[in-house]
């Protein structure tokens, strides 16, 4: 019920925070398929261990930006109330998930370079992917 009475002044800040959460999720499901498919060896893992640091780079890191440039801008245009568990959660995981982001650019850029398979690129993936599902879960009911 609480979307139903949004001013319009919100819609394109709230737009602009979802389409960058949405594409961040994306982003990471195909670095974790790559990585993954990567450890599991075979002819391609080196040319898959560059394409996930490429996708890094390329996607997740630029999904993130929009994700919280669109965050910061809903709370810029509607009185935001910090005590709020899930405005809690979203700025937790999305500073712990930058934090991530960039440990697994520097390990999928290392196994870029050597053309072995980052195991960690695919684990830190996994481990984003829960931490912005709680995030999700955390938008989408609002507890308090």
């Amino acid at each position: 019920m609480f979307a139903a009475v949004r001013p319009d002044a919100w819609e394109l800040p709230l737009f602009v925070h979802v389409l960058g959460a949405v594409m961040l999720v994306g982003t990471l499901v195909v670095v974790f398929a790559m990585s993954a498919a990567a450890v599991r060896g075979g002819d391609g893992a080196a040319v898959l261990s560059r394409l996930s640091f490429r996708a890094m780079v390329i996607g997740v890191l630029p999904s993130y930006v929009v994700m919280r440039a669109g965050a910061e801008w809903v709370a810029s245009e509607e009185a935001v109330d910090d005590e709020w568990a899930w405005i809690g959660i979203g700025y937790m995981t999305s500073d712990v998930g930058l934090l991530l982001t960039l440990i697994a650019i520097g390990l999928a850029w290392r196994a870029s370079r050597r053309g072995t398979p980052a195991r960690a690129v695919m684990v830190l993936a996994a481990v984003l992917l829960l931490a912005f599902a709680v995030a999700i879960w955390a938008m989408t009911t609002k507890p308090e």
